[in-house]
């Protein structure tokens, strides 16, 4: 089981932020015990210049996409494509936030300063890969944070089709192993196409009630 970092020297203190203000901080640094403070208030890094560039912003959305355990939508042409994969997790955790940083995406954000940090997360047991293979490759993942029942999701990729929504569904029944309600899947904004699949959108207050809920849980045995 990894271990809590010491505290951290910046303030995250999300009470003084307006209700629908997202932007809720620049500077800090990405060292673990920020990144875990961070997301234990409901925080997350993302760099606010061209392609999440410098300067180095913290972000809390109002309102916040989440994901509950039990409200995953599998359609029957996603259902069909679950077999297509292999779900792995963990194996190839550099790949996949490579992968989600491609600078070819419309929309990349994920910087090398970006990667560097989680993969930092990762050895230190805090960051994790869920990842669907295809014939021994890589063709899709996501990546994030997992602490207590939170597991807050970062970015996403896909090589084939259906590959990061599988990825997803693997992520959810993961968490869903054990049967522990408290658990939370958070995806910072909640899209449409991240909506086919069951993400809905609640206010920064009650997601932050959510999130002292789930971080009460243990972490999944995967992790633990």
């Amino acid at each position: 089981m990894p271990t809590p970092p010491p505290p951290t020297p910046w303030d995250f203190d999300l009470d003084r932020v307006p209700p629908g203000e997202e932007l809720i901080g620049i500077g800090a640094d990405l060292d673990v015990a920020t990144l875990y403070e961070a997301y234990t208030v409901g925080a997350f890094p993302m760099g606010i210049g061209e392609h999440g560039a410098e300067p180095l912003g913290w972000w809390s959305p109002d309102p916040r996409g989440i994901l509950r355990i039990g409200d995953v939508k599998v359609s029957r042409s996603l259902r069909k494509s679950l077999s297509r994969f292999d779900v792995r997790v963990d194996t190839a955790f550099e790949q996949v936030v490579l992968a989600c940083a491609d600078p070819r995406r419309t929309g990349r954000w994920i910087t090398p300063r970006i990667v560097e940090a989680y993969v930092g997360m990762h050895e230190a047991g805090w960051a994790h890969s869920i990842e669907a293979w295809e014939h021994g490759r890589l063709v899709g993942g996501l990546y994030g944070v997992a602490i207590g029942g939170l597991f807050a999701g970062e970015s996403m990729f896909h090589a084939a089709r259906d590959a990061s929504k599988v990825a997803l569904v693997g992520l959810h029944d993961l968490l869903a192993e054990d049967g522990d309600p408290r658990r939370l899947i958070d995806v910072q904004w909640r899209t449409d196409h991240l909506a086919t699949l069951g993400v809905t959108e609640v206010p920064r207050e009650e997601y932050r009630g959510l999130l002292a809920v789930a971080l009460e849980a243990p972490l999944p045995a995967a992790w633990a």
